[in-house]
């Protein structure tokens, strides 16, 4: 059975897309709320796949706490098992399909490597994509089709723009260490053919990292929804109610919203 895991964190002010509160209109409240919208229509996409849900979840002492320094637990907010727990809770229909693991390792990449070389080494699973809550416009087709890729090809990565990638899917392992390395996709598809596999690709699809990611996601958004097509749905809610339009600057495009000044 192929499997997805997402990695995700709790959705804490300061900890998530603390890149979109420093270079937006968007408290880091606000992108906290934006994060946890994201989730939810991630884990929606992979409850309707045909792969089973692992809810990656880091544990509080290997959180920043926004500061850079390694997060101290507070009393008043959920642990990382709780809150990442209701979060999928309250997106899915059956909570009971989800599965939840501790993620272990120092970076991404280490994370990553070893959630797949477990997955696939001691759980025995066909196939394993890794994905983040950053991914919103995933779809349970998008989803399948990659992991009908991955019976062909040992490793499929689905490219995103600025040489990053929004999934990375795995028949068998390779050199984790540093894969997530700058271009990724190139990274990983290096790391793949040093061991001798065959790699294949997804869908070309946008992430939200970035100011720029944002401003896409936007007029993506928009476009999909004059044209009747489909869209995140609590993601798409969610900028809604956090007022966020596209306005147009000298360079391009720039942020706005209520009371507050364009970025």
């Amino acid at each position: 059975m192929p499997t997805v895991a997402v990695l995700c964190d709790p959705p804490r002010e300061g900890v998530v897309l603390a890149d979109l509160a420093a270079t937006t209109p968007l408290s880091v409240a606000e992108a906290a709320d934006l994060y946890a919208a994201m989730c939810a229509d991630v884990f929606r996409a992979v409850e309707a796949s045909a792969s089973d849900l692992l809810v990656n979840y880091r544990p509080d002492e290997a959180l920043p706490d926004g500061t850079g320094k390694p997060n101290e637990p507070d009393e008043t907010v959920k642990d990382a098992e709780s809150a990442v727990r209701a979060l999928a809770d309250a997106a899915l229909d059956d909570p009971s399909a989800a599965r939840y693991e501790v993620q272990v390792g120092s970076t991404f990449a280490a994370r990553m490597g070893n959630t797949v070389t477990h997955l696939l080494d001691t759980e025995e699973a066909s196939s394993v994509g890794v994905i983040e809550p950053t991914a919103p416009f995933l779809t349970r087709g998008d989803l399948d089709g990659m992991a009908m890729k991955l019976r062909r090809s040992d490793v499929v990565l689905g490219p995103t723009s600025g040489g990053r990638v929004h999934y990375a899917g795995f028949a068998s392992p390779v050199d984790f260490e540093d894969a997530g390395a700058p271009p990724a996709v190139g990274t990983l598809t290096d790391r793949a053919y040093d061991a001798g596999h065959g790699v294949d690709f997804g869908p070309m699809l946008p992430v939200v990292e970035t100011r720029e990611d944002l401003i896409g996601a936007l007029s993506l958004i928009r476009a999909r929804r004059r044209a009747g097509r489909e869209v995140p749905t609590r993601t798409t809610a969610c900028l809604g109610d956090l007022g966020l339009e596209l306005v147009a600057d000298d360079d391009g495009l720039a942020l706005s919203k209520p009371d507050t000044d364009s970025d």
